[in-house]
């Protein structure tokens, strides 16, 4: 049971002091799909922030106040209720510093948005809340908010020190029983709750505390369990809504009926292809065949529609939220867009130009390593079976020792990852190879592929490898089996990129971040202010993904390639993570794709100029820099200030020591927060892989891979040898054979539906540079700072319109003519939908 941090140990309805005097003030509730309003048994009350109470140690007491009226208003897009309240209070009460809520409904939460007090000389004070409040007869307890102001620790009011500390006790709970909906509890747990032991198929090891399985934590959602348990929760539907997660981290009442319409066209423009599965065949007979079936709207709505509706009238939470999503449903064309990578040319996607741009701005662009050693070598020693005649052969005057000299040769590794799994991956139906992939800079500064190896474990069972050779070709067989062969690559990017690059890296290493805030550092916090944006709905998502996407049996072991062993794959790589390693600056360097150069703006010069995702997001890097590092020096004046702060420094071992506890025999994981300028590069790095790196590999899925052939998830046939059957079909029909290796149409189109649904911005979107609302702090120099990274961010936004303009930049648009806009960071908040564009402050979906 969750230890009440605000019991009422006060007389509720003292009489009023003798020269009491009173302050008015507006209440305002978000109107919810369903739920009861506050009614006059809510009642508020204000904690004096300068005033101390000896028999309480907190800040004096004001007498209940009830709301009174009720009048429907408007805050931004949202439909509010504005409610009237006066508070009576002694003279010497001071200023107000917190305000306790009690909600006095039987059963309904409410949504408070914020209250709003006007004190004499035309002073306000202002609680910026955005919180649900439960009912006081489940949570025995008022639910406290804190004024706008931030306060380091050691800076606190006196009055305020206590209810600091008694509001950060009860968000940690004591690690026992089983969570209720209305508890606001932040604790740690490992990943035990994607299998299900009572199907031999989906037993699968738990994720995190272990040396063979390391991960970072999630937040428990369910009771208290061992790291030996399999299954923390059991669940009840198809689109699961039934789990508990911390009543602030929920969707909005709009953005939950918008993703779960999301979810419901997903399910639907599965079922349309699924049903022609049934009546045609598993297969793609052939590309123009494929994208009539997949981009073209049916005569007829699928009656799948009113199936996956009743499904879902036993998930969402009220009536009003069904009605809204069947709503949209109906208002919304069953069909697949047709993905940008297509919209202009249905055959440039198969051109080498194209395959190498897109690892310097496609949905993937964080792989791609510059070749350091020839030939390449495995963790374990063993050289690649890449000679130098083969990388020669494919350009003039130029040696191996002269391209890697002037940083000319670049490498795209999914080999040492791969080939300890090859084995079993490959009992599951599929034909995977671990591959290298060698490109060669050329002077209009495009990327020209080379060499491709193939390899595959022996045969004999030992660690030898079996390694296949392709060179590019445009004509006959050779010409064939280069196509294939780049489709072996791009499976293996398209599993990596999915699993590491955008779960782990993003979704799965940003939660324990969002934990150890809500657990180490006040609201009053100035870091707590600061990251807040950055965690919006992050939580929510990452237990969706959890009950619906990665679980034993989901969508995402359904799709790509490495199946059950997924999960297992990404803890492997887990194994190497480091945090410092995530600023852009630091990756690029540790690719090798970047020097540092103190001649050059930011310090770092880049080795490929047009590399348009280093280019965009150097700027946009540079400016959350800026604003990171004003914000910080704005409370931390010296390097004492950072060392002395209580709630930082237990913030910064609760993420090294159990958020991200697997990692913390790593010295060089994290930086020491002993400084100013460490605790900026953190957090910089923190803001930077929740905006603008999970909108770098997550907003251009649909618009690269809502086209199966150019980047398919799993692969049904290897790559034929000269002299077999295989390699008679594949002359006899090239296209025929490439589209019955790809993935069937059962898989491509669960695939699409998903990533439609993962790049879809929502309506309620809050971008880089923006807060949901304007009275997020009463700190003008902080609103200045933020105007100030505003501005910057607008000339990015020019400057990334302006390189997409340049002709000479042949990696921004490439054969595809798909502009480089994934780094847009659209500070006026406009992008909406499947547009490719825009960098939201949060890892939202």
């Amino acid at each position: 049971m969750q230890m009440p941090f605000c019991s009422m140990l006060w007389d509720r309805s003292p009489a009023p002091p003798e020269d009491a005097i009173t302050i008015n003030g507006t209440v305002v509730v978000a109107k919810n799909f369903g739920l009861s309003a506050p009614g006059k048994s809510t009642t508020l009350r204000l904690f004096s922030g300068t005033q101390i109470d000896h028999g309480t140690r907190k800040g004096k007491l004001s007498t209940e106040a009830v709301l009174r009226g009720g009048k429907k208003s408007k805050h931004g897009k949202t439909s509010t209720v504005t409610y009237h309240v006066t508070f009576v209070v002694e003279a010497e009460f001071g200023t107000p510093g917190a305000v306790a809520v009690k909600n006095g409904n039987r059963a309904d939460q409410f949504f408070l948005r914020h209250v709003r007090l006007e004190l004499a000389h035309d002073r306000s004070i202002h609680f910026e809340c955005n919180s649900w409040v439960y009912p006081y007869k489940k949570t025995n307890s008022d639910r406290l908010f804190f004024i706008n102001t931030s306060y380091l620790p050691s800076k606190t009011p006196e009055a305020l020190l206590l209810l600091r500390d008694e509001e950060l006790r009860s968000l940690r709970g004591n690690g026992r029983g089983e969570r209720k909906d209305w508890e606001r509890i932040y604790d740690y747990d490992y990943y035990n709750d994607l299998g299900n032991p009572d199907n031999p198929d989906h037993v699968r090891p738990v994720m995190g505390g272990t040396r063979m399985h390391p991960y970072p934590r999630r937040c428990r959602t369910g009771r208290a369990l061992s790291k030996t348990d399999e299954v923390t929760e059991t669940r009840k539907h198809v689109i699961n809504l039934d789990f508990y997660i911390p009543p602030d981290e929920r969707f909005s009442p709009g953005k939950l009926a918008e993703v779960l319409t999301l979810g419901v066209q997903a399910v639907t423009h599965f079922v349309v292809p699924e049903m022609k599965t049934m009546i045609q065949g598993n297969n793609f007979k052939s590309i123009e065949l494929l994208t009539r079936d997949l981009y073209t709207k049916p005569s007829q709505p699928p009656a799948a529609d009113g199936e996956v509706m009743e499904q879902l009238k036993t998930s969402v939470p009220s009536k009003k939220t069904y009605k809204q999503v069947a709503k949209n449903v109906k208002d919304t064309p069953v069909k697949f867009p047709i993905p940008q990578v297509i919209q202009h040319d249905l055959e440039a996607w198969r051109s080498d130009e194209e395959f190498a741009r897109e690892m310097l701005a496609g949905l993937n662009p964080v792989a791609i390593k510059r070749l350091q050693k020839f030939p390449p070598v495995s963790s374990g020693g063993k050289k690649s079976s890449i000679t130098a005649q083969h990388v020669e052969s494919q350009f003039a005057d130029v040696t191996i020792e002269m391209a890697m000299r002037q940083n000319r040769l670049y490498i795209l590794d999914h080999h040492d990852y791969l080939m300890p799994y090859l084995r079993r991956i490959n009992t599951l139906g599929v034909c995977i190879y671990a591959s290298r992939t060698l490109l060669f800079l050329k002077s209009d500064g495009t990327l020209k592929p080379v060499v491709i190896e193939l390899s595959l474990p022996a045969t004999d069972g030992g660690d030898g490898e079996i390694s296949r050779i392709f060179l590019p070709a445009s004509h006959g067989t050779d010409a064939h089996l280069w196509q294939l062969a780049k489709a072996h690559v791009s499976v293996n990017d398209s599993g990596y990129h999915q699993l590491i690059s955008h779960w782990l890296f993003t979704h799965a290493a940003v939660e324990p971040f969002v934990i150890a805030t809500k657990r180490q550092l006040s609201a009053m916090h100035p870091i707590h202010k600061l990251l807040e944006p950055h965690f919006k709905d992050t939580m929510q998502i990452n237990t969706l993904a959890r009950s619906i996407l990665l679980n034993a049996g989901g969508i995402l072991e359904r799709t790509m390639y490495p199946g059950r062993y997924a999960l297992e794959m990404s803890s492997a790589i887990y194994g190497d993570w480091r945090f410092t390693e995530q600023s852009l600056p630091n990756d690029l360097v540790r690719r090798g794709m970047a020097s540092r150069d103190p001649a050059m703006p930011g310090g770092l010069s880049l080795h490929i100029e047009d590399y348009p995702y280093a280019v965009d997001g150097l700027d946009v890097w540079r400016a959350i820099d800026g604003w990171v590092r004003s914000y910080c020096e704005h409370f931390y004046h010296h390097d004492t200030d950072v060392e002395e702060d209580t709630e930082l420094q237990a913030w910064w071992d609760d993420v090294r020591s159990v958020g991200h506890g697997d990692r913390q025999g790593d010295p060089a994981c994290w930086l020491a927060l002993d400084s100013v300028d460490n605790l900026a590069e953190t957090l910089s790095t923190l803001v930077w892989i929740a905006s603008a790196l999970h909108a770098a590999v997550n907003f251009g899925q649909y618009g690269y891979a809502g086209f199966p052939p150019n980047r398919p998830t799993r692969c049904r046939r290897f790559v034929p040898l000269p002299g077999s059957p295989e390699m008679t079909q594949l002359e006899a029909d090239p296209d025929k054979f490439f589209l019955e290796m790809m993935p069937d149409r059962f898989t491509a189109t669960l695939g699409l539906a998903l990533i439609e649904v993962l790049s879809n911005h929502t309506s309620d979107e809050v971008y880089l540079g923006q807060r949901a609302t304007s009275t997020w702090t009463d700190d003008g120099e902080l609103l200045r700072l933020l105007d100030r990274f505003r501005e910057e961010l607008r000339r990015v936004e020019k400057r990334v319109t302006e390189r997409n303009k340049d002709p000479r930049l042949n990696n921004r648009r490439g054969p595809v003519k798909v502009p480089y806009t994934l780094l847009f960071p659209d500070v006026a908040g406009t992008e909406k939908g499947l547009t490719g564009r825009g960098i939201p402050n949060s890892v939202s979906i």
